[in-house]
């Protein structure tokens, strides 16, 4: 007598399909690469929860990114730090009342998206939401272990993955608006400049072991405009003026210094004129990614297989600790090699 195969299992229901949940916090209080590469995992979640109120829990300065990104957050409420967060100094006294509004709002479910969970998840916690989820130690139904390896986009997408939400591609994007055009031309730093036709060097970093030497890229500029005869064109925060600087000190050839007190947004408009990108692992790698601007991103301490770009056709990494000139050949190769391929279809960055 045969015996039938059992049936298969039917897979248990995911937790946002049991949740089904109206009102989602999100706390992601990082800096702008970071933000950056969650953007997928927003989507992925947007996608699954297209009726949801969605807050985002972010360090003051993401106040911008939220308004971007209003595709997929429909509020922001500001991180006023707390002890062993070291993005920014804790204000104790304000934490209170952020609590006090966020319980207020009754979430059904808080997402931990910041990072490990060893302080953040107790922080959450906190949120007085129906339902905490985010990484952790796996200890629980809604914790995920922390991914050891992958990129952070992925490593992100494993935490939606886990939740219920199907994954809506894995490409970073960078939304401009007519206020960034705006505010790039009332800058003046790109006056004169022709769209296509100048190279980007961006030499600063937010973290000093981040940076190559503004030696290394003005010889990266020489060389690549004696190339191409493009112009070069110095980019960096209003904080990174000395570093700009330096750059332009070490360069043979003229540059327009563009390092100046303007917005992300009209940073990016600036870059999305280019014809090619070479910095340091930092924000704009993860801005020239969502624009889809070919780049070269130079790393020298942080993990290149968490923090590179995804397409590597599009965006070249470079260790350059491994190289006996710190990389400079290798660096302007895969420039070089950028440069002779066709430009990126031109596609209109989604609108904010």
């Amino acid at each position: 007598m045969t015996r039938a195969n059992p049936a298969p299992a039917t897979p248990a229901p995911s937790l946002l399909a049991r949740l089904r949940p109206a009102r989602i916090v999100v706390l992601r209080a990082l800096q702008l690469g970071d933000m950056l590469c969650a953007v997928p995992a927003l989507r992925a979640l947007r996608g699954a929860c297209a009726d949801a109120h969605i807050t985002l829990v972010g360090l003051p300065w993401a106040a911008a990114f939220a308004r971007r990104y209003r595709r997929y957050v429909d509020d922001f409420v500001a991180f006023p730090g707390f002890p062993g967060f070291p993005e920014r100094e804790a204000d104790i006294a304000a934490f209170p009342a952020f609590l006090t509004t966020l319980q207020a709002r009754r979430f059904d479910l808080a997402l931990q998206l910041h990072g490990d969970g060893r302080l953040s998840n107790a922080v959450t916690q906190l949120f007085g939401a129906r339902v905490t989820a985010g990484f952790g130690t796996g200890m629980d139904e809604h914790t995920l272990p922390y991914p050891a390896a992958g990129s952070e986009i992925h490593r992100l997408l494993a935490l939606t993955d886990f939740i219920g939400a199907a994954r809506a591609g894995d490409a970073l994007e960078f939304p401009l608006d007519p206020a960034d055009e705006a505010e790039l031309a009332a800058s003046g730093v790109a006056r004169g400049l022709a769209p296509g036709r100048y190279i980007c060097l961006h030499a600063g970093a937010r973290q000093a072991d981040k940076r190559w030497a503004p030696e290394r890229f003005a010889a990266v500029g020489d060389a690549l405009h004696a190339a191409t005869g493009l112009p070069l064109v110095l980019t960096g925060s209003e904080a990174e003026t000395d570093i700009t600087r330096a750059v332009r000190a070490a360069l043979r050839t003229p540059a327009v210094d563009a390092a100046a007190p303007i917005s992300a947004g009209a940073l990016a408009a600036l870059l999305a004129g280019s014809r090619l990108l070479v910095c340091n692992d930092t924000g704009v790698a993860h801005i020239a990614a969502g624009l889809r601007l070919p780049s070269v991103v130079v790393f020298r301490a942080t993990e290149m297989a968490r923090w590179a770009p995804l397409d590597r056709r599009l965006h070249r990494a470079v260790w350059t600790p491994d190289h006996p000139d710190d990389g400079l050949s290798a660096v302007l190769d895969e420039a070089h090699a950028l440069l002779a391929a066709p430009p990126p279809a031109a596609t209109a960055p989604a609108p904010a």
